[in-house]
């Protein structure tokens, strides 16, 4: 492994090679790092927060959060000013290395990390870019990112393929499209462009995605969209027809119905409600 590499105070790190081992990254204090080398890699939020742009969307980051990206995404990974956010980026060579330590693996994604494993991964993450050229340092750091995915990893099974091999690639595109649909929730994504984005018929994604997350992607993208919905209630000042048109509806009334039923009550009761309980606003 080499030395670590680091983005802090405005400066932009180009990622632009691998050689074959795991690679230790961080950004700090509006320090970005672009990845454009073929690699897959996964993010730890370690400290305030910070935002990633990729193929697949823009992701606020906030402290305890992960993000894991397949090689064509290309993510940019921006700290904010008290911001610190450590990274893993592995080669073809390094995924199957990994895949040998107790089938360990690593799939594209997002979630959170227990304060207490967060604690665990920075040291680890320490130990790993202290030790410079050595490979065997950066198991422990692999293997506990292959644990914090430990709720991704049980869902391989459910994926088609009569092969654990062929099961893991199919979760691996599934996953990626389910970034991409958290990614876009200020429009309506065609199941065209996800089917794309895997490179499977619509008939057979759809399928696999229903399996694999007991939702369409249909149901999907609307759930995500009246989320964000509620978030631009509670931490911004817009207008409701605006929020409406900035999560992909068409016009105010199918917006209306449609928040009802997932929030239980109207966009205005529920902004009214949010602002009668400060503490709400926080996430």
């Amino acid at each position: 492994m080499q030395a670590p590499l680091w983005s802090t105070r405005g400066h932009v790190l180009q990622f632009e090679s691998a050689d074959g081992s795991a690679q230790c990254v961080g950004s700090a204090r509006l320090g970005a790092v672009q990845v454009t080398a073929p690699v897959f890699n996964i993010w730890v939020q370690v400290r305030g927060d910070g935002w990633i742009e990729s193929r697949e969307g823009r992701f606020r980051m906030r402290c305890g959060d992960w993000m894991a990206f397949e090689k064509e995404s290309a993510p940019l990974i921006q700290t904010g000013p008290r911001g610190v956010c450590i990274g893993v980026a592995l080669d073809a060579r390094a995924l199957e290395s990994l895949q040998a330590l107790n089938d360990g693996s690593l799939y594209a994604g997002r979630g959170r990390v227990p304060a207490q494993d967060l604690r665990m991964l920075l040291r680890l993450w320490r130990e790993a870019a202290a030790a410079g050229d050595d490979g065997v340092a950066v198991r422990p750091l692999l293997l506990q990112l292959a644990a914090v995915q430990r709720d991704l990893a049980a869902r391989v099974r459910r994926c088609p393929g009569r092969s654990r091999l062929r099961k893991r690639q199919v979760f691996g595109r599934m996953q990626r499209a389910r970034l991409y649909l958290e990614g876009n929730s200020d429009r309506v994504v065609r199941i065209s462009e996800l089917a794309d984005l895997t490179s499977f018929s619509s008939w057979y994604f759809s399928k696999a995605f229903h399996a694999l997350y007991d939702e369409s992607p249909q149901a999907l993208s609307v759930r995500l969209r009246l989320e964000r919905a509620g978030l631009l209630l509670r931490t911004t000042s817009m207008m409701i027809g605006e929020v409406a048109a900035s999560t992909g509806f068409d016009n105010c009334c199918s917006f209306a119905r449609a928040f009802k039923s997932h929030h239980g009550m109207s966009a205005s009761r529920y902004r009214a409600a949010r602002a009668a309980t400060p503490s709400s606003n926080a996430g």
